[in-house]
């Protein structure tokens, strides 16, 4: 084992732990599209960073003094990669978990959508977990479940491996696990929605998923979480949950320079969409980026202090025609997305 990478040690530490857990059943999945909604606001990566991720919800007027829902009709959308690299990630996603259900119950609703970390949480990838939210699964009993943990694998690995299980990280497994509390609810989630012609996902649609309308990308992320977790990790080439031109992790609508411009239009006509919002790759200037004519919406500006150096929390309003980025010190107008899609060229 001393001679796997990091990653294969991580999957390798994780099976031991899911070992004794069966998958959880698919549910059925919620609808992706939609055409009728008055105003949206969608919410780049967070990173644990919930009293910045509080601060931007509060100043987009989707949450009250007392953090309950006050964004009535609205649409959040919320790109994925709530976990890792901050030590408040629980607090985000309990967060979340209760927007949901009152955002619901005044008409509006909530798309938490999947990001690459939540789907290396689920798969056992802890190397971006930080010591805060091993902490945040901390219980009294954690050393036992650690040492009961260690009396599964061989002796002369326990006193390694104890070093290298953190208090709160056999709970987090579990939590994350096909039948733990997060991993249930992330694993009822979808990878993309799209909302009055504009799609928004965590990484990008790139040429080669082009094709994958929403329904079926969510369908199959779904399938891939609720199935073989060892099969998602042999084939990676296979698998859209971990492939880097697959939803979560395609980064080319961000760094592909402006000469992509026609690639982006055959895209956007094969998705039906007029534009797309993603978050994954952090701008550089810490403010939401508009490329290619109003078309792709860069909304990651880096809210996770620790991690990136000048960056802010941020939020992406669209009502009506209207499309604003949001800080906690200012409101900017920007170019809106075109009217409609462009057409597949022949």
């Amino acid at each position: 084992m001393a001679d796997l990478s990091a990653r294969a040690r991580a999957f390798a530490l994780a099976a031991l732990i899911l070992l004794a857990l069966a998958p959880a059943p698919l549910t059925a999945a919620p609808a992706c599209e939609r055409n009728d909604v008055e105003r949206m606001v969608a919410v780049g990566d967070v990173h644990g960073a919930y009293d910045r991720s509080v601060e931007i919800l509060r100043t987009a007027g989707l949450l009250d003094g007392d953090l309950h829902w006050s964004g009535g009709k609205a649409h959040l959308v919320q790109l994925g990669d709530v976990v890792d690299r901050g030590a408040d990630s629980r607090r985000a996603l309990d967060l979340l978990r209760r927007l949901e259900k009152e955002a619901r119950a005044a008409g509006g609703a909530v798309h938490a959508l999947l990001g690459n970390h939540e789907v290396m949480r689920m798969l056992g990838d802890m190397r971006y977990v930080a010591p805060g939210e091993y902490a945040a699964f901390a219980t009294p009993r954690s050393e036992e479940a650690r040492e009961k943990f260690l009396q599964r694998v061989k002796p002369d690995l326990r006193d390694r491996l104890r070093t290298e299980t953190p208090l709160g990280r056999v709970e987090m497994h579990l939590a994350f696990g096909p039948d733990g509390e997060y991993g249930k609810w992330l694993r009822g989630h979808s990878a993309m929605v799209k909302i009055n012609g504009i799609v928004f996902l965590h990484g990008g649609v790139s040429p080669a998923q082009a094709a994958l309308a929403c329904d079926a990308v969510n369908a199959k992320v779904r399938l891939e979480l609720a199935g073989d977790l060892d099969g998602v990790r042999a084939a990676p080439a296979e698998s859209l949950v971990t492939r880097e031109d697959g939803p979560l992790w395609y980064r080319g609508l961000a760094q592909e320079p402006d000469a992509f411009a026609p690639a982006v239009n055959e895209i956007l006509a094969r998705q039906e969409a007029r534009a797309i919002v993603v978050g994954h790759t952090v701008a550089t200037t810490g403010r939401v980026v508009v490329r290619f004519q109003g078309k792709v919406f860069e909304i990651d500006t880096g809210m996770q202090a620790g991690y990136v150096s000048g960056g802010r929390a941020s939020a992406l309003e669209i009502r009506g025609e209207t499309v604003s980025a949001i800080y906690t010190d200012r409101r900017d107008v920007l170019q809106g997305p075109p009217a409609a899609a462009p057409r597949i060229r022949r």
